[in-house]
């Protein structure tokens, strides 16, 4: 058996009632709770990022393919539904599907309140899976290649302000350039949703995209542009690359980021956050096994040199040092891991603590537990620690075997 680690285990083991227990028991506290912090911050906030990410995306998709013009406004300029890249894109490696849409903006006028809207128009290749779960009361609505269905989906924030509920009728004004009256449509209620994202769910309405291209004057074949949905969202700039190459030249691509560059530079900063609580929960953990460790040393000086007595070099002990460090180490990280595991589940299962979705976007603080994440965060807290412990275990190459016995 290795002699350095036979001794350190013994130290551990059988001196149970000693001065240096309390600041022992400190130090595997502190390693505990700064493990937990920042499980449970890095956690929370790329649970928020990841929350916050799929509901933008959920609106538009990762990728926009449209016209290239400088067109800024709510209105899609046309072009053809009939191009090479669809849909097969959706076979392309990383890529998950494609669908068309159009947009235009409307008016929704009731006997009381007037409400100004985006109508977005989607096709029979639409993709309901983001709206599933958000849809509070009703159902989605089917469209179909053939026929036209005058079914829409409204947020609950456009509903509660106009008062309207889900198998109501509404009308919708919309205006033309080419056109001196309004065009008017009306709609059913089909569906109510609320996504949390309160800037997009004040304008948004789905409706089918016949609409639109009757109001526009399009054929069947003209669209808004399309939405492209990939697989991993770290592959988006790679991936917005390769359908820019793929596009005709009078088409452009971009991506959410660049559309909505505000939004992913706050959720980017969030890191810094992170970063700081890490750092500063690793420097107290590394004070307070210094602390710990030095204590241990000056408790066992009599053990240090009996052992540099009898032919052991400083090296050898300061491993049983390091060993003993070690220990204590682990078993902090140990019931640190519980504990953030544990709290991480309560807030996943139950939601126990709540939010503000007009000022956090969501209504429960959102909780994302990565396999990997824990692995970094574990096994940066033992290398720093480890490390940092090499130095403290300088001073038992300071202490005379003479001297260390005679205290004794």
């Amino acid at each position: 058996m290795n002699p350095e680690f036979f001794i350190a285990k013994r130290i551990v083991t059988k001196n149970k009632a000693n001065f240096s227990r309390p600041i022992v028991r400190i130090a595997v506290i502190s390693i505990a709770l700064g493990v937990a912090v920042m499980i449970v911050a890095v956690a929370i906030v790329t649970g928020f990022q990841k929350e916050i990410r799929n509901k933008v995306i959920g609106f538009g998709g990762h990728i926009i393919i449209s016209n290239y013009d400088e067109n800024v406004s709510m209105e899609s300029s046309p072009i053809s539904m009939n191009q090479p890249f669809y849909p097969s894109l959706r076979h392309e490696e990383g890529i998950e599907h494609i669908q068309v849409y159009a947009t235009k903006a409307g008016i929704i006028k009731t006997d009381e309140q007037i409400q100004g809207v985006v109508l977005k128009g989607i096709g029979s290749d639409y993709d309901w899976s983001f709206f599933k779960d958000k849809i509070i009361k009703g159902k989605s609505f089917t469209v179909s290649d053939t026929g036209k269905t005058n079914d829409i989906l409204i947020s609950e924030y456009v509903a509660s302000q106009l008062k309207l509920d889900t198998g109501q009728s509404l009308l919708m004004y919309f205006i033309n350039q080419e056109q001196t009256a309004p065009g008017i449509r009306k709609f059913r209620i089909s569906g109510i949703y609320n996504t949390g994202l309160e800037e997009f769910d004040k304008i948004y309405v789905l409706g089918d995209i016949h609409h639109i291209q009757r109001l526009n004057n399009w054929d069947s074949t003209l669209v808004g542009g399309f939405e492209v949905m990939i697989t991993d969202f770290k592959d988006l700039d790679k991936i917005t690359e390769s359908v820019y190459n793929r596009i005709d030249y009078n088409l452009n691509c971009t991506n959410v980021k660049q559309q909505y560059p505000q939004i992913f530079d706050w959720l980017d900063f969030q890191d810094v956050n992170v970063t700081i609580i890490i750092v500063m929960m690793v420097i107290v953990a590394a004070i307070n096994m210094i602390s710990a460790l030095l204590i241990l040393i000056i408790e066992k000086t009599t053990l240090i040199g009996i052992l540099k007595a009898l032919g052991m070099k400083n090296w050898s002990i300061r491993k049983i040092f390091l060993y003993n460090a070690s220990y204590l180490v682990i078993r902090g990280l140990l019931w640190g891991n519980i504990f953030a595991l544990v709290l991480c589940n309560v807030q996943m299962f139950f939601g126990v603590i709540k939010l503000d979705p007009a000022s956090y976007y969501v209504n429960q603080v959102p909780v994302n537990l990565d396999i990997w994440y824990i692995m970094l965060i574990n096994l940066g807290t033992i290398a720093v620690c480890i490390l940092v412990l090499i130095i403290p275990t300088y001073v038992v190459t300071r202490i005379s075997p003479v001297r260390a016995i005679r205290f004794n």
